[in-house]
């Protein structure tokens, strides 16, 4: 019952932040740990039934976990072979592959080191094991936390919908940016038809290879859809998601002050995209269109290692904590 009583607290205390901003990227963990409370209190209540049952379900679950770990891993790896083919040898590409390769290679090399039990190669294991279980912990709370707030319906009686940039190839829109478009001209579309007066934003300046900025192609895709011209606003200056939602707001201020907004971007951007509007002040939630299938595992990686990033100081002084704990831990079983 214990157990079941953190859940409840837990999803107070997740509930609470989700309502005051959903953009914070925290209210993961707080779910995460709710769910992690509620299975062990259910698995409790089980036993009270019956301790065989309970105990089934325990191995089961004890047992998937390394299962899941190497169906992952050549999972990461299939995929980025896929990427390497089809999006060309850059680093961002590899990701998934190297994700893949890296589960693989620490399970050799910590396979290695029990089994010669040389003590540096069993502190070094020890330390990266210990920083990787936190890594992905952040990493599972970030995944469930994403496809929490992709499916969560947001409010779209709003007075901008902002379409973020992500690139042309020359002056053509390829597949991932009019994928953003067309999210964004369906909203526009389905609030015209409740009798609302929503404006279009394209938001992006020109980068290297391109022929003109991506706001003014992107404008242009979404004219040749359909969309009336004047309800399309350029915002044409800027280079980063930071630059996008800055300038983008600014626009919007200034026609309406009190503006409300939608972000469309690629659901794999989502979270990252949602915490930089909370950043910037962007009174607006974030909405996703698709992505191809092959395209979302890195890219998700890359989304993930961002906002990892972004928070250096703690994660560090977190992970050095953890690189010091593995190896005195490994100190002592060695004795």
């Amino acid at each position: 019952m214990l157990f079941l009583v953190i859940a409840a607290a837990l999803f107070v205390v997740f509930a609470i932040g989700f309502l005051r901003d959903r953009r914070r990227v925290r209210n993961g963990v707080y779910l995460f740990f709710c769910l992690m409370f509620l299975v062990a209190g259910l698995l409790f209540q089980l036993a009270m039934v019956s301790e065989l049952a309970a105990s089934m379900i325990l191995v089961v679950l004890v047992i998937l976990v390394p299962i899941t770990v190497l169906v992952l891993a050549g999972f990461l790896i299939a995929n980025g072979i896929t990427m390497l083919r089809r999006e060309g040898r850059r680093v961002a590409n590899l990701l998934s592959l190297a994700a893949g390769l890296g589960i693989i290679g620490m399970i050799v090399l910590t396979g290695v080191a029990g089994y010669f039990r040389w003590k540096p190669l069993l502190m070094f294991t020890g330390a990266v094991n210990s920083v990787l279980f936190y890594v992905s912990f952040l990493f599972v709370c970030f995944l469930l936390y994403s496809f929490v707030y992709g499916k969560f319906p947001h409010r779209t009686n709003v007075d901008f919908i902002v379409v973020l940039g992500s690139g042309l190839i020359g002056s053509r829109v390829p597949p991932l940016l009019a994928s953003r478009l067309d999210r964004g001209r369906e909203v526009f579309e389905a609030e015209r038809a409740k009798g609302r007066q929503p404006l279009l934003v394209t938001s992006g300046g020109q980068g290297p290879g391109e022929d003109l900025p991506e706001a003014r192609a992107m404008a242009d895709y979404l004219i040749e859809k359909g969309v009336p011209a004047d309800q399309v606003l350029v915002e044409d200056q800027s280079r980063t998601t930071e630059q996008n939602l800055r300038f983008s707001k600014a626009i919007m201020a200034q026609l309406k002050p009190d503006f409300r907004c939608l972000v469309v971007t690629n659901n794999f951007h989502v979270m990252r995209a949602a915490r930089t509007a909370r950043a910037e002040k962007v009174n607006g939630q974030v909405i996703g269109s698709p992505t191809a299938r092959y395209y979302w595992p890195s890219a998700t990686i890359r989304e993930f290692v961002a906002i990892f990033l972004s928070h250096k100081v703690i994660n560090g002084v977190i992970c050095l904590l953890l690189i010091l704990g593995g190896i005195q831990n490994t100190e002592a079983v060695t004795l």
